[in-house]
């Protein structure tokens, strides 16, 4: 209970990329077609349009590994006190959201990627916290 304790704020950022990042993947893997249809869409005037399923894949991968290691580094963390899971968690997040906000200014959809800075202000401070 004293890891809880003196790391609360590490797990609650754990918890937030947890909750983010594995109910994001889960939603790519169950609606693969509604998410790749509505892609195309977003990018077929830029160069990136020919390669949303592969992009959608790739990005689906990162969000599972993410949510998992992040719920990893919790029981590391209060079983074990050691926080390597959380920092490798939280930097996967970070690269995720990079690749995320690159997207989105390449589809000038300037609003969306305002939305992913608040999403990697939580993370990246995760980073620096257990780093």
């Amino acid at each position: 209970m004293e890891n809880l304790y003196n790391s609360i704020t590490e797990i609650l950022i754990l918890i937030f990329i947890l909750i983010t990042f594995l109910q994001s993947g889960i939603d790519k893997a169950t609606d693969w077609e509604g998410n790749t249809g509505w892609l195309k869409e977003h990018f077929k005037d830029t160069f990136m349009g020919g390669m949303v399923p592969l992009m959608v894949g790739i990005i689906m991968i990162a969000e599972i590994m993410a949510g998992l290691m992040a719920l990893l580094g919790i029981i590391w963390i209060l079983l074990y006190n050691d926080l390597s899971w959380a920092f490798y968690s939280s930097v996967l997040a970070a690269i995720t959201l990079l690749m995320l906000l690159f997207g989105q200014r390449v589809a000038k959809d300037y609003a969306g990627a305002f939305t992913i800075t608040g999403y990697f202000v939580v993370v990246i401070f995760g980073v620096f916290l257990l780093g």
